[in-house]
């Protein structure tokens, strides 16, 4: 339910009120009487408004219950028992309808944030896939470890199904506020934000290598300058990440063919072969 009403019919209130000193008293009985009419309505629809909202967040905890629990269920359950909860946490997406991802995406993608917890996480409220960095690039690079380029080949698969094909790719760097501090990884990332840019733009690429359409991608990078955590021992490494979000396309966007015409060709770092250590302290 939208607000725009609720505003509509307070404001028709606010008009009816404002017209009571140029009309006669029965006019003006009659405006009364039809603005207390109006009011009832706009407290009617607050309530509405209120109890969808209450049964949306019921709806909301119940999934993530749910989520969590077909995690655990894909380490010891048996092949039924993951298939019913699957069906009810479809069914939980569809009546909270307000999920920006088709069904059947948010299923493909909690599948394999449960497979690979280790590499990434999915928030299908938000639309949100977030890769942690340390298992993602090794420390101060932005190139893509093996096993990432796997895991990456799976989500490309995803955003390649039919019923993706209208959702916006927005790839985000982020890093910890360590500062770089070695010669050989200051001359490809300078800053910060250069290398959380550029492990962004390896993350697009290594999808697009996978036929994922390029126009549908927007890439930036934050650097350490929004963190999720307190930059510190234990939150660093939460704060080392790449956030995929995938949102609707805008209506206005360009087919494949006329983006290749039209955008220009980036060049992106070369990088020689990084370390293996995972310390961004030593980036």
């Amino acid at each position: 339910m939208r607000l725009a009403p609720l505003a509509k019919i307070a404001l028709s209130g606010v008009a009816l009120i404002s017209l009571a000193g140029c009309v006669p008293q029965n006019q003006y009985d009659d405006l009364m009487t039809a603005y207390r009419a109006k009011e009832q309505q706009l407290l009617q629809m607050q309530n509405e408004w209120d109890t969808s909202r209450a049964n949306e967040d019921m709806l909301r905890k119940q999934l993530g219950e749910a989520m969590a629990r077909l995690a655990q269920m894909k380490t010891g359950g048996n092949e039924a028992e993951i298939a019913k909860m699957q069906a009810m946490i479809d069914g939980l997406i569809k009546q909270i309808g307000t999920t920006a991802l088709p069904a059947d995406v948010t299923s493909a993608l909690q599948t394999l944030a449960s497979e690979h917890s280790e590499l990434l996480s999915f928030d299908p409220e938000t639309g949100l896939v977030r890769f942690k960095s340390d298992v993602t690039f090794d420390s101060g690079s932005a190139k893509l470890k093996s096993e990432a380029s796997s895991v990456l080949s799976q989500f490309a698969a995803i955003l390649n199904k039919a019923s993706a094909q209208d959702l916006e790719i927005r790839v985000v760097g982020h890093t910890d506020n360590v500062r770089i501090s070695k010669p050989e990884t200051l001359k490809l990332h300078p800053t910060n934000t250069h290398l959380s840019a550029h492990r962004a733009i390896s993350v697009r690429d290594e999808l697009v290598k996978d036929q994922v359409a390029k126009n549908r991608f927007m890439v930036a990078g934050y650097g350490e300058y929004r963190p999720i955590a307190e930059n510190a021992k234990n939150g660093n490494a939460q704060n080392r990440r790449v956030e995929v979000y995938l949102v609707a396309m805008p209506k206005n966007a360009l087919h494949e063919a006329d983006a290749a015409q039209t955008a220009p060709t980036v060049a992106t770092p070369i990088e020689t072969k990084s370390t293996n250590s995972s310390d961004e302290n030593t980036k």
